[in-house]
């Protein structure tokens, strides 16, 4: 029958490892403690003066301090490791843990489960063929060498990468290893944890390497079990459940997660949040009950996905409170007019204030000194417009009290109208399409910054044929959409057919909407 030496690696709460250690030495398996050099002695004596009697608890002989990123957290693993083999010569696996830690499955379902499974449990993927490492250094970490701490130390840390890639100085890896890259939460076999300590004492070259990579606890146990122990042999998945945030942070568990936890197809679960009491205390019963029958649905990972991603959207249970008060509202219309020139929108929003007396507010997500009513501060800068624009729109409606209101937008603001036409409010689309010579480009390409007064006509002749495209990119854009309420207007129509669109957009009888479409100078440059 499976009997586990549990390595805990452990830096901070005495009372939480103590409690830790019983639960699971009860069940008649052992643990193998390092307690970070670095961390309060009186915390480890407390930790070894209450656990120092207990028969199925060992120390690792000599602590070290560790630090993240550093050959240091390895070495305490196999100092710990090298204990747990000779104080627990009946020990049949040898299983990492952290202080953070907790299993989520009983001891007898656990020594089963190892007793069915003859094999090493560690992640172990092609560190350069896999896709394991999302992002930053990857060959980095492996052919330059690194002395200093990341976090601690960077100015020399990065001092000294600097350094030797600009001197060449890379290194060979060992040549007969294939480096292979995981999770430092594994459970392994004794023979082969025996076989790795002997490898460790007879390949000084390759504990060199090792002692000089970056973040070694992912690649070096993950290299040597899978120099030293066949495929066949192991099983590339941890025994512990973890899941990381969309910014590589440690997805923490608490009271709630005691059902989905149990759930997992996994024997732990990390991270435990410290303040889970109720959470720690039914985990902690778990581990020595006997005859429990687990129901297996691992859907912890496509559930956390599922609910962020609605999360994202203020869909995971009902909608967010300030998405209640940024929606527009199923009895207002939005109104918006969408032109390149700017002073031809202007002029179609003057003939409409005239011919509805609707408010209308020119381009307030391009113009920094567009006149807004003071909004609380909202209204100060395009970007903070842009980023609540569905919150200052509200605002509006508000400020003018009405439920029916125009603006301009730029077409370049594709996700404005999307945005805007996916609210529950009526959004009420006017196109504006203009003929553009290549005098009006070039003050345009002044403008935005394109050209200025001293640039070459040969550069001019290359600009207007892309700034054009893009025009005509924009404009496919909109219409691609297929808005629901889209309407059009063209500076090459007749009034007559640019009153029918207006009266269709406005909701206005087609004569007023004559009027606005006859002004004369409407389109002029």
């Amino acid at each position: 029958m499976a009997r586990i030496a549990y390595i805990l690696l452990c830096h901070k709460d005495p009372t939480a490892i103590i409690r830790q250690a019983e639960r699971l030495t009860k069940a008649g398996d052992y643990m193998s403690i390092h307690f970070d050099a670095s961390a309060s002695n009186s915390a480890f004596k407390e930790i070894y003066q209450a656990l120092s009697g207990n028969p199925n608890v060992t120390f690792a002989s000599k602590r070290i301090r560790c630090g993240w990123g550093e050959w240091s957290l390895v070495q305490a693993t196999l100092n710990a490791v090298q204990s747990g083999l000779d104080a627990f010569p009946r020990a049949t696996h040898f299983y990492m843990l952290s202080g953070d830690c907790m299993a989520i499955k009983s001891a007898e379902y656990t020594h089963n489960y190892l007793d069915d499974n003859d094999l090493d449990f560690i992640e172990s993927f092609d560190f350069f063929e896999s896709d394991w490492i999302k992002t930053g250094w990857k060959e980095e970490r492996l052919i330059y060498r690194h002395w200093f701490n990341e976090r601690t130390q960077k100015k020399r840390f990065y001092g000294m990468f600097k350094l030797q890639k600009r001197l060449g100085l890379t290194r060979d890896i060992p040549h007969d290893l294939q480096i292979q890259i995981g999770s430092q939460w594994w459970c392994l076999r004794r023979q082969t944890v025996e076989t790795v300590i002997e490898f460790t004492k007879r390949r000084r070259d390759v504990m060199r390497f090792f002692k000089t990579t970056w973040i070694p606890d992912e690649t070096f146990f993950q290299t040597i079990v899978r120099h030293v122990v066949p495929n066949s042999e192991i099983s590339a998945r941890t025994l512990t459940f973890l899941m990381f945030t969309d910014y590589g942070m440690p997805l923490t568990f608490y009271n709630d997660h005691y059902e989905l936890l149990l759930a997992q197809n996994y024997m732990f679960a990390r991270k435990i949040s410290s303040e889970a009491t109720d959470l720690k205390r039914r985990l902690g019963l778990l581990y020595t009950a006997e005859g429990v029958d687990f129901q297996i649905s691992n859907e912890g990972r496509s559930l956390f996905k599922f609910l962020s991603d609605r999360g994202r959207v203020g869909r995971r249970f009902t909608t967010r409170f300030w998405e209640n008060d940024s929606a527009l509202g199923r009895e207002r219309e939005l109104l918006i007019l969408v032109c390149k020139k700017w002073h031809v929108a202007k002029r179609v929003v003057g003939r409409v204030r005239q011919a509805t007396n609707l408010p209308a507010i020119e381009y307030l997500f391009n113009e920094e000194n567009t006149a807004l009513p003071d909004l609380g501060g909202i209204q100060n800068t395009l970007n903070k417009r842009t980023r609540h624009r569905r919150v200052l729109m509200r605002m509006l409606f508000d400020y003018y009290e009405t439920d029916r209101l125009v603006i301009c937008i730029d077409p370049g603001n594709i996700e404005l109208l999307d945005d805007f036409a996916s609210d529950r409010s009526v959004t009420r689309i006017l196109e504006i399409e203009c003929k553009f010579s290549d005098d009006y480009l070039i003050g345009h390409a002044m403008r935005v910054g394109l050209a200025g007064e001293h640039t070459s006509d040969g550069t001019m002749e290359r600009l207007l044929p892309a700034i054009r495209n893009d025009i005509a990119f924009e404009t496919d854009r909109i219409r691609d959409s297929q808005y629901e309420h889209y309407s059009r207007i063209r500076e090459t129509a007749t009034a007559d057919d640019n009153a029918a669109a207006l009266a269709t957009f406005l909701n206005i009888p087609e004569a007023k909407a004559y009027d606005i479409a006859n002004a004369p100078y409407l389109f002029s440059d």
